[in-house]
């Protein structure tokens, strides 16, 4: 062919006249984004990202049409050219209507794969499950307890019948590992000989140390507490997270790290420079914020106001703790409750004594409802004023009422005080709940880190690098207090940062995807949701309220395993399917779009959304690339879907908008492989995410010899795709081959031969079943034996069943079910045999003393020859059945062996093998 030359991007490339600029390049390992190109489909550049500069042209050209001359100075990556690209996705985005990711994850501050993980509980994958959980939160027994469960709060399923109990989940999940008598350990990365030192053992630095342990770096945690835990273990009572439990899941972390010190401080028992000269590359600072805040008001210094998490400290290290008759709790957080429900079990009447209403309450609603239910007094718009003392101590606590205001800095209504609405109450003792800060004292004292004018120490928020080479720090120390879940989020960040400081990359945060979204819940169109049948939202068992303030046993006692895989079942899989492999998400994170630029002009949501067996067809992430319409009607000569309409009405679709199985689909998926947004997707029942591996193999259900590749993800096949390098199939596949090996996921598929005994069956080695199966074939001989397989049999099948029993069994009784008719030239069997295959008559059939059914369901498709087995039975034949499913024959079989697809031959060879063994047949044959 004739050659040209031209330059793209400054470099001199040879090539064929005739080429596309777009083929030039790909050719060359220079990239083009483009989402409408297909190597078999005439280009007409629909999406328009694949804009050109060519000099001596007026206006930059779109690559896949465009036609590669000689002397042609090209540049594909300029600002103008990264400008249009950008507009161009912003457009195609403004008609793009759909969740890359589910909302409940990006709610989730460790960022969770909760749809992965609700989609193996669903499928009864509850290891699996706990092992996704874990790749993101190592503390699942913790949070399934504690948890705030910010993810429920954005659940689509909100707008339906409530949200699935997320929670409640992750603990079944974390309870059946724990109770398994052998819990999820990762495999640790080999020794990297990098030494990290992590000053604190709560949920930051626990999370830091097993992240940064798995990585093979040697870590060694230093704790100021007798035992590790911080605020989980010394701030939330046992009823909540019995301690227990809490030290299986810190034991899980411990055993990963080199050395554990607890009753070490920082500041006392060493500093960050005696770190560094014993040799640690990186220290991790998370010292969390355990110092009570303070009233500030007149008597709080009188003995008996006591600090919420002072008073559950001395609860859980068991120090008599004297309260009194009459506690007032001063606060509204999760504390205030847990100070309020701990002193009620210490035998005292309690009032919750809040500022603002309950609505502002930061306090998780089940916390608040089961205090109520307990037995605790909550006053809303009151607020403290001072503390009376009398006799030397604690008489009763002065209060005001309040009124909600405009909101303050934290979005909540401000409190007002309403003049001259003075009272007390009497109590024995407070306990102030109202937050916490830090204790920065041995920090100012080594002068190194520094304290921002808030108290906390001064810290990159994505990275946590302080201001200090090699030091990192986050958690309630950096950020203030927060939730236990924000601390394990910091220490997955800081294990992240602190791996690339060791490493010596650049320590930057994780760069983000791009995202789009439906939009908070508010925004959403209900009726998107029309025809999703309401299931209410799983109920917690718990102790009822009489029986739990009797002492400190957990009160809520955990779902069962049929109420988990009902609840994960509510799941409405959210995010998008594709989401891994979507070129649209590709490229918008690339070209870093603002999908907002043009939301005027986003069209209403579609509701057409169709889900069949097979696939999931949503035109609202359609955009309208063309690629599926061409290949459908082009490549694979089905014409089933169609541009639809015109302008901005246009649509893909089909023939009076009928559904794909009433259009004349064959369901080859060719059109899924090509769309590049996830418009077009595999029909799963369960999303489970990316595969572990692929596999590289032929399809076994006919003779053309497809390539396809198995997506595997633990050691299970979750999608088939045809390979576009199979010299058989060059990238096609047909329903069979793409959806037909369904099959081995069935968790009733028999692994072993089945032997009947009695009224069933019993299972049996492959040795034992073939010398069984030898004997019975022994026990007649030519026309007394007949064969009968499947029409999906390939030739080659074809011609050793034959073979086996013409020639090792004598006979003529053959039967391949073939479904054209039996004509020999539509089933391939002229050449091989010179007829069909079929030779024997139904008398001969019913005649026969042994039968052997091999891969065909006859009582489907040929009953009357069915009717004529099940006479021979009644007779007193033997019927030999291998079949992949259990079809009716196999309740009159004497044997059922159960095979994989394309394991006919194998099972023939098996049985000639133990036959030539036996000395029954010449051993040439």
């Amino acid at each position: 062919m004739e050659t040209i030359k031209l330059t793209v991007n400054g470099r001199e490339i040879v090539a064929f006249k005739g080429m596309t600029i777009l083929e030039v390049v790909e050719h060359e390992g220079i990239e083009i984004p483009t989402l409408c190109y297909h190597p078999h489909l005439e280009p007409y550049a629909a999406c328009r990202i694949c804009l050109v500069e060519v000099e001596g042209t007026r206006n930059p050209l779109p690559a896949c049409v465009t036609q590669a001359n000689e002397g042609m100075v090209i540049h594909t990556r300029t600002d103008d050219i990264y400008a249009l690209r950008k507009m161009a996705l912003e457009l195609l985005l403004s008609d793009h209507y759909g969740d890359c990711i589910a909302p409940c994850k990006l709610a989730c501050p460790a960022g969770i794969d909760i749809q992965g993980q609700l989609a193996l509980i669903a499928e009864g994958k509850y290891k699996e499950a706990l092992k996704v959980i874990k790749e993101s939160n190592p503390l699942p027994l913790v949070c399934g307890r504690v948890c705030p469960r910010f993810c429920e709060d954005k659940c689509r399923r909100n707008l339906i019948d409530g949200p699935v109990a997320i929670n409640y989940l992750k603990r079944f999940v974390a309870d059946y590992d724990i109770n398994s008598g052998e819990p999820y350990q990762p495999e640790k990365k080999p020794a990297t000989g990098h030494k990290v030192a992590i000053v604190g053992g709560g949920p930051a630095g626990l999370t830091t140390a097993y992240y940064l342990a798995l990585d093979g770096h040697t870590v060694d945690l230093y704790c100021a507490h007798p035992q590790l835990g911080g605020m989980l273990r010394y701030g939330i009572p046992e009823y909540r997270l019995p301690k227990a439990i809490l030290d299986e899941e810190i034991a899980l972390i411990t055993c990963l790290c080199n050395k554990v010190s607890c009753n070490s401080t920082l500041g006392k028992d060493f500093t960050i420079d005696s770190l560094k000269k014993e040799g640690y590359e990186a220290i991790f600072l998370p010292i969390g914020a355990q110092s009570s805040q303070k009233m500030a008001v007149d008597g709080e210094d009188i003995p008996g106001v006591i600090a919420g998490i002072d008073f559950l400290r001395q609860v859980v290290v068991g120090d008599k703790v004297e309260i009194g008759k009459k506690v007032a709790i001063i606060g509204g957080g999760n504390t205030a409750m847990d100070a309020a429900r701990t002193a009620l079990r210490l035998g005292s009447e309690v009032t919750v004594i809040y500022r603002r209403s309950r609505e502002e309450m930061p306090a998780h609603e089940e916390e608040i409802e089961q205090a109520e239910e307990e037995g605790v007094k909550i006053v809303f718009l009151v607020a403290p004023v001072s503390v009376v003392k009398g006799n030397g101590k604690i008489s009763g606590i002065k209060c005001i009422k309040m009124s909600l205001g405009e909101p303050d800095t934290s979005g909540r209504r401000r409190p007002v005080p309403i003049e001259g609405s003075e009272y007390c109450i009497d109590v024995d003792t407070v306990i102030v709940a109202i937050g916490q800060t830090l204790d920065s004292s041995a920090l100012l004292q080594d002068g190194q880190i520094q304290i921002d004018r808030r108290g906390y120490l001064v810290a990159e928020r994505e990275t946590m690098q302080t201001t200090v080479d090699g030091v990192f720090s986050g958690g309630d120390c950096v950020s203030g207090p927060a939730t236990a879940v924000e601390a394990i989020a910091a220490g997955k960040k800081a294990a992240q940062a602190i791996n690339q400081y060791l490493n010596g990359q650049q320590v930057a945060p994780v760069h983000q995807p791009y995202n789009c979204s439906k939009g908070e819940l508010n925004e959403i169109d209900v009726s998107q949701f029309d025809g999703v049948p309401t299931v209410p939202r799983v109920l917690m068992p718990a102790l009822n309220p009489t029986e739990r303030i009797k002492g400190s046993e957990e009160i809520e006692l955990g779902i069962t395993e049929e109420m988990a895989k009902r609840e994960a079942d509510r799941c409405l899989s959210c995010g998008c399917h594709d989401v891994y492999e979507c070129k649209l998400r590709e490229y918008a994170t690339e070209y870093n779009v603002d999908d907002k630029t043009y939301a005027p002009l986003k069209h209403k949501p579609l509701v057409n959304k169709e889900v069949n067996q097979f696939f999931i067809r949503d035109n609202n992430k359609c955009i309208l690339c063309g690629q599926c319409v061409g290949v459908c009607g082009e490549v694979r000569g089905n014409g089933v879907i169609s541009f639809i309409n015109k302008g901005r009405h246009i649509f893909v679709g089909t023939a009076f908008n009928k559904p794909l199985e009433e259009s004349g689909c064959q369901f080859c998926g060719a059109c899924v492989d090509t769309c590049p947004t996830g418009a077009l997707l595999n029909h799963v029942d369960h999303w489970v995410g990316l595969p572990d591996k692929e596999v590289t193999t032929i399809c076994p259900y006919c003779g053309v010899g497809c390539q396809l590749i198995l997506q595997i993800k633990n050691n299970e096949i979750i999608g088939v795709v045809p390979d576009i390098n199979g010299p058989a199939n060059r990238g096609q596949a047909c329903v069979m081959g793409r959806f037909g090996l369904s099959f081995v996921n069935d968790k009733h598929r028999l692994k072993t031969p089945l032997i009947k005994q009695g009224d069933g069956f019993r299972e049996a080695t492959w040795d034992e079943a073939l010398e069984l199966v030898v004997k019975k074939f022994s026990e007649c001989s030519g026309d007394q034996f007949a064969l009968t397989a499947s029409a999906k049999t390939t030739n080659e099948d074809n011609y050793v069943m034959q073979k086996f029993a013409r020639v090792v069994m004598g006979t003529n009784n053959v039967d391949h079910c073939a479904r054209l008719c039996h004509a020999p030239t539509v089933a391939g069997l002229l050449t091989m045999f010179g007829s069909g295959a079929m030779t024997n008559s139904i008398a001969e059939i019913s005649d026969a003393r042994c039968i052997f059914a091999i891969g065909t369901n006859i009582t489907v498709n040929l009953p009357v020859v069915a009717l004529e087995i099940k006479k021979a039975i009644r007779k007193g034949s033997k019927l030999i059945v291998a079949n992949p499913l259990k079809i009716e024959l196999c309740n009159y079989a004497d044997i059922w062996l159960r095979l994989r697809p394309g394991t006919d031959v194998a099972l023939i060879g098996g049985i000639i093998r133990v036959i030539v063994d036996e000395g029954l047949i010449d051993e040439k044959f």
